[in-house]
């Protein structure tokens, strides 16, 4: 039996499910989820992340976390990220840093990853590294953390506006050999202003709680977070996509075999990690250049010719151009009150 067999049985069953359901059994089935089960990244699986496409994204995320902790006074603490591929961020990041004074002594490694097959290649890339299942696990102290395309692939749910102005939940259902799209009775929801019927928005709770516990975190022992990840200050419009070898897919279709993401409200993240301080959205390519990417780019293509300096080029383009990367992803920073504005960043709205 498929996943998409058990998902048919399962509805026809016990009823329709949101899309948080499905993401949450399509990404993390034990037996046919899709992180459960392979290695996703590269031009092998499905997709590709900033990291694995050049060692700049990685080393200009390391000194920017070693400016910020600079700029706080050199805590002991821990160097954190959540959802960290294959490690190859971190290990970037480690290695920009290594002549930082003090910075990797005074820093305890920290990984949370819930996939068993890419914790075994995390340990190979980041060795000493502690995993953890979940942010709330990890120690209280001073808390480094990064999270690169981690937010988009947490579980959603959609509501779309019906005719009298009502909310209804879309939902997933089935038909004899296939799942379909419903909807939901109308249900009270507090998202009104701007939306028409017809419209469709998305909320994250479980990304909301994860921002709750990094921000309590950071306002009780200081550090810093930094988030990066495609979407906008808000959630409107239908963002759920399947993507399966580098090419949108129908989320429907083949469960389990397709990454599920949907952009990010950086807002609601925002607003839920208070009383820290969350900074302005600044378009990944505008953060980038202000950290001298750049420049960066033009010492490694000193070294390099042929195809090898072609890839380069072209990993530089695909994160900073505004028609690639550089517009649709989004950074924001959140750091404790009162501490020194992070570097790259836009102030606090």
């Amino acid at each position: 039996m498929s996943l998409k067999d058990r998902l048919i049985a399962r509805i026809a069953r016990l009823g329709p499910i949101s899309v948080a359901d499905f993401m949450a059994e399509c990404l993390h089935d034990q037996e046919f989820g899709y992180y459960a089960t392979r290695d996703p990244l590269g031009r092998g699986g499905d997709f590709i992340t900033a990291p694995e496409m050049t060692q700049m994204f990685g080393e200009l995320i390391g000194l920017w976390i070693a400016q910020v902790w600079m700029d706080q006074g050199r805590p002991t603490g821990i160097l954190a990220e959540l959802g960290p591929g294959r490690g190859t961020l971190m290990a970037d990041v480690l290695r920009a840093t290594r002549s930082v004074p003090g910075f990797h002594a005074a820093m305890d490694l920290h990984l949370v990853e819930a996939s068993d097959v890419l914790r075994q290649m995390q340990a190979e890339n980041v060795p000493g590294a502690a995993f953890h299942g979940s942010a709330a696990d990890l120690p209280e102290a001073p808390l480094f953390l990064i999270a690169n395309e981690f937010f988009d692939a947490l579980p959603i749910r959609q509501f779309q506006m019906n005719a009298a102005g009502d909310w209804q939940e879309r939902q997933i259902g089935a038909g004899a050999d296939c799942l379909i799209w419903g909807l939901a009775p109308p249900a009270p929801l507090s998202v009104r202003d701007g939306f028409r019927p017809g419209m469709i928005t998305e909320t994250c709770a479980p990304g909301e709680a994860i921002a709750e516990e990094v921000g309590r975190r950071i306002a009780t022992h200081g550090g810093a977070a930094l988030i990066v990840d495609y979407g906008d200050s808000e959630s409107t419009g239908d963002t759920f996509q399947a993507l399966a070898q580098h090419a949108y897919a129908d989320p429907l279709e083949a469960p389990g075999d397709a990454d599920l993401t949907a952009h990010v409200a950086f807002g609601p993240l925002a607003r839920a990690a208070r009383p820290v301080v969350a900074s302005g959205l600044v378009p990944q390519g505008v953060f980038l250049e202000r950290l001298g990417i750049t420049a960066r780019a033009q010492a490694l293509a000193d070294g390099l010719s042929g195809s090898a300096l072609d890839t380069h080029i072209a990993a530089h383009r695909r994160l900073t151009h505004p028609a690639e990367m550089g517009t649709l992803f989004k950074v924001m920073a959140l750091t404790p009150d009162g501490a020194p504005a992070p570097p790259a960043m836009e102030p606090a709205p």
